[in-house]
């Protein structure tokens, strides 16, 4: 289930939905899921819904910005050579949460997008963990 509806990025992030705005609606509230994978939160708060939702969009504008499909086959090099190996990274791979370097615009979150989950406090926690309780234990 996506965070975001196609009203939701359109006008306000994109000026017109593409041809396969639901799936990437889809891809990005999962791309969204993978940067809050050990999150805690409660998910009925109506700033953490607007957050995810917000995520979303800037996830889709990122990627409508950058041709990306979300699939994360977009090439990760510009341009490369095999006789005395020059690679060179492509433009497209520079959408990322906060970290540098290249890749596929689909396999990071947006800059936008991470930021929205940073504001909403989302982000940079440890992981939790619940006590553990053996048989007997109440």
């Amino acid at each position: 289930m996506a965070y975001a509806t196609v009203d939701d990025l359109v006008p306000t992030y994109v000026s017109s939905a593409p041809a396969n705005v639901e799936l990437l609606l889809t891809r990005a509230s999962r791309a969204v899921d993978r940067a809050l994978l050990a999150a805690v939160y409660d998910v009925d708060d109506p700033d953490v819904v607007t957050a995810l939702r917000d995520a979303t969009c800037e996830q889709v504008a990122a990627w409508v910005e950058a041709g990306e499909t979300g699939t994360g086959a977009s090439a990760e090099y510009g341009d490369v050579q095999i006789g005395s190996v020059r690679l060179a990274r492509g433009t497209r791979g520079s959408s990322n949460g906060g970290a540098g370097g290249g890749g596929s615009a689909a396999t990071r979150l947006a800059p936008q997008a991470w930021a929205v989950l940073q504001q909403a406090r989302l982000t940079g926690h440890e992981p939790f963990t619940y006590p553990m309780h053996g048989p007997g234990d109440g």
